[in-house]
């Protein structure tokens, strides 16, 4: 396999983090064999509320996807030579964010046959049938672009020129990842909560400020327990690209409130109810929501203020709260949220169930298995080129 023998030599440290990373992926396995015979009613879901912990991080993990553009775009596009160590663990942290998408919409659909029949019967009119090509077009496209550049960058030779034309499609195409996913929800009539023409942009100004603040944290995780350093330059650029889109996102967050509260249509304001001050006596999600209001201001202004932003044992607890307020407001609060109250005017919470975790945490630890593996490969490599 593809240079895979480098990933069979590293530290005891090294190994014991594969092996607990084995042990979740196994708990995760074994609770998942439990929710195929027994069926999803072993999960918190139900008829009311039938999208829960899974498919919140599905929306969220295609935001880190696609925002491996932000670091892409600039080296490959316009030649940014300060993103030319850290754009490829971008393009990995994106094929792992994508194959744990794949995971957890394989997981929610219940019987694996159903996933065959969106293969066998394709339905060009289903955004589901859409999001699946996107997505999977998507890993192709940065299996092989991170495949060839690595296998250039260990001959220390240029990558060859029939690259750059998948590279120039893949741009649009992480652009097209997170507007599909957000044309699956806002192209159900019957939810209120997500029918809005924002949720596209909102999507993806979440995604280019989850996904390098992610990005940011592993460069210094890396650069703590490894030989390997993406340098100071590049870190305070992705600090800024954050910044950026945290803005463009709470400023769309803002709109939808006052676009809902003016207007008054009582089918949407009860979504925002539920959510913030909690609804007939129902107030599962208000310190969630309360979290996420709470942290993605205070994160914007010390990002904005560069003693803080250059700072960075500052810009690494900055980097955390972006992706937790981040991963509320666009996972559990958009999801959940969706669905209480139901059209017809029930409230019924929803709480995940310890199996429906435990199968949430072993795609996860998959997730950074395959991701330490790339990232173990990568840097060996350019370890034998620096030696």
């Amino acid at each position: 396999m593809f240079m895979f023998e480098k990933a069979l030599a590293g530290s005891r440290r090294y190994w014991i983090w594969i092996l607990v990373l084995l042990a979740v992926i196994a708990i995760g396995f074994v609770s998942y064999l439990r929710q195929l015979s027994f069926g999803l009613g072993i999960t918190g879901m139900g008829r009311d509320v039938s999208w829960g912990l899974y498919i919140a991080q599905f929306t969220f993990l295609v935001g880190v996807a696609a925002s491996a553009v932000m670091v892409v775009l600039p080296y490959y596009l316009y030649d940014y030579a300060l993103f030319s160590k850290i754009t490829i663990l971008g393009e990995f942290l994106a094929i792992s964010a994508v194959a744990m998408c794949g995971l957890f919409i394989f997981v929610d659909m219940g019987q694996p046959s159903r996933i065959l029949n969106v293969l066998l019967y394709p339905t060009p009119a289903s955004m589901m049938f859409w999001d699946l090509v996107a997505l999977s077009g998507y890993l192709v496209l940065n299996a092989v672009i991170t495949l060839v550049t690595l296998s250039a960058e260990r001959k220390s030779v240029a990558p060859p020129a029939w690259i750059k034309p998948i590279i120039l499609v893949s741009i649009p195409w992480a652009i097209s990842i997170h507007t599909v996913t957000a044309f699956l929800y806002n192209g159900l009539p019957g939810r209120s909560f997500w029918l809005t023409a924002l949720l596209a942009p909102r999507f993806l100004a979440s995604a280019f400020a989850s996904g390098p603040a992610l990005l940011i944290l592993l460069c210094m995780i890396m650069r703590k327990l490894t030989r390997f350093d993406a340098g100071r330059e590049p870190i305070q650029k992705l600090a800024l690209i954050v910044m950026y889109a945290l803005g463009a996102h709470l400023f769309f967050v803002l709109m939808e409130v006052f676009t809902v509260f003016y207007s008054g249509i009582p089918e949407q304001i009860q979504h925002f109810h539920y959510l913030f001050l909690g609804l007939d006596g129902h107030a599962a999600l208000v310190p969630w929501t309360w979290v996420s209001v709470v942290l993605t201001p205070v994160a914007l202004c010390l990002l904005i203020w560069h003693r803080t932003r250059k700072d960075e044992k500052v810009l690494a607890f900055v980097c955390v709260l972006v992706c937790l307020s981040l991963w509320i407001d666009k996972g559990i609060d958009l999801i959940v949220g969706g669905f209480v109250p139901s059209p017809l005017g029930a409230v019924t919470e929803y709480a995940p169930t310890l199996p429906e975790v435990a199968i949430t945490l072993g795609i996860w630890a998959f997730g950074f298995l395959t991701l330490t593996v790339f990232y173990k490969i990568t840097l060996s490599v350019r370890a034998t080129l620096e030696g």
